[in-house]
């Protein structure tokens, strides 16, 4: 199909990069904040560090309070993707169930279609259910797919859409991905929009182009921002181990919640949630989650472990204020 091409168009790359112009800024430096110069050993696994990423230190200095630049309430996802079967996940929910978590976090998880009835009727109502992919218009003859209607009759509040595995193994390009973020919201589902850029589009240093052009495909399609949630997820850090660095992480968070003050609204820019997601785990989250615009994560393979994943959520504590 038409619309599923995986490949962009030359014009379509270029205008989403001329809506935002960053300084010219001479590369990853290293920043004199002592979390970041001096991580804990058991916090990170830092990213080669002969990948370059623009830096935005100049314009957004380090600051001795940790805290939300955006307003809206921080937010952790489980993305369980294709894994788990009933007796795996009967032990997951009970887990889940059994943890502690903080009030003050937006928690949901998204189980594979086939067990989300399962986990809706036993998972305690603290915690939302998301659908991991939806289709583009209401259901028909479209073998193989799960309509935004059939996930709300089944109790769904969320679904995930342009994950790098619908974009880079099934073929989802941005305009398939837009529109189906558009219905998706229209129909009343919250839309987790992930963004992110491929190993090679950091070594070229092109990390904010491919992020703003996919960005810019959510911001022509959809009818509100009100329900969107961006997930920032580098493609070599997704079930890699390799994590960027909160220094890495932040620098891109930043930039986004600049395009969309620059070109949607400083409404939409402050309300908007932008969450990290690549290798999140019970070691590394406390140090991410305290970077100022980080508003929570996506978290994939440790989502499937209860105690891990109630610790990721209980990380909003990192975001009080540092002594």
């Amino acid at each position: 199909m038409a619309m599923l091409s995986t490949s962009l168009s030359a014009a379509g790359s270029k205008s989403a990069a001329t809506l935002y112009s960053p300084p010219n800024f001479s590369g990853l430096r290293r920043s004199s904040c002592p979390t970041l110069d001096n991580p804990s050993s058991n916090s990170l696994h830092l990213f080669d560090s002969q990948l370059r990423l623009p830096s935005l230190s100049a314009r957004r200095p380090c600051r001795a309070v940790v805290a939300m630049a955006g307003t809206g309430k921080f937010f952790v996802g489980g993305n369980w993707k294709c894994n788990g079967t009933k007796e795996s996940i009967t032990k997951l929910v009970s887990d889940l169930n059994d943890a502690k978590l903080e009030s003050d976090v937006d928690v949901v998880v998204a189980p594979p279609f086939v067990y989300i009835d399962q986990v809706k009727s036993s998972l305690t109502d603290k915690i939302e259910i998301s659908a991991q992919n939806s289709w583009v218009s209401k259901g028909g003859a479209f073998t193989g797919e799960i309509s935004v209607e059939q996930l709300k009759d089944i109790g769904a509040k969320w679904v995930i859409l342009g994950h790098s595995e619908r974009r880079h193994v099934i073929g989802e390009d941005d305009l398939f991905i837009g529109k189906k973020a558009a219905y998706a919201l229209n129909e009343g589902l919250g839309v987790i929009a992930c963004i992110g850029e491929l190993l090679e589009d950091r070594e070229a240093g092109k990390t904010f182009d491919v992020c703003f052009t996919q960005l810019k495909a959510y911001a022509d399609a959809v009818p509100s921002w009100d329900n969107i949630v961006i997930a920032y997820e580098p493609v070599w850090a997704i079930g890699t181990g390799k994590v960027a660095s909160p220094q890495q992480a932040q620098e891109v968070h930043a930039a986004l919640r600049d395009w969309l003050k620059k070109n949607v609204s400083d409404e939409v820019a402050s309300k908007t949630r932008i969450i990290y997601g690549g290798s999140v785990n019970g070691g590394n989250c406390a140090e991410l989650a305290k970077q100022e615009d980080i508003d929570g994560f996506l978290v994939g393979g440790a989502s499937l472990k209860g105690p891990e994943f109630a610790t990721i959520v209980n990380s909003v504590t990192s975001k009080k204020v540092a002594a």
